[in-house]
């Protein structure tokens, strides 16, 4: 497994780098980060339990925990901050990022939004639940 040898949050630019000390390097956006959050929030309880995240565009970050030594957990501006981003996650989120990004606009699609309106900051899922602060439905 490749260990980190850098990371740094751009705030203007919503980027993350990190770098690998097997020579690899990424910039990986902020918002791919958010919609990708291995968190229960995002991913469900099981397969086909996954939550669309929708008006994430400018999603910023303003903290980054560590954990351990093997991951960290980013502290979402919109309240997020339930997942665990282990190096091997960030590798794979870094490496496959342009297909995670083309995956991720077809889900916008078939969700009923066109790829910009399902970005934009406020949309929301027709008939999802309202969430509360803290991730649970009501």
């Amino acid at each position: 497994m490749p260990n980190p040898t850098e990371l740094t949050v751009h705030q203007k630019s919503r980027l993350l780098d990190i770098a690998f000390d097997d020579g690899a390097a990424f910039s990986i956006p902020f918002e791919l980060l958010r919609v990708y959050s291995p968190s229960a929030e995002v991913k469900g309880h099981g397969p086909g339990q996954e939550v669309l995240q929708v008006g994430k565009r400018e999603v910023g970050i303003t903290g980054v925990e560590p954990v351990g030594n093997y991951a960290i957990k980013p502290l979402f501006s919109d309240g997020h901050e339930t997942g665990i981003f282990s190096w091997d996650y960030l590798y794979k989120l870094g490496s496959e990022q342009q297909v995670l990004w083309q995956q991720y606009l077809a889900r916008l699609v078939v969700a009923g939004f066109d790829e910009e309106s399902g970005r934009a900051p406020g949309a929301e899922l027709p008939g999802a639940p309202v969430m509360s602060g803290c991730g649970h439905r009501h």
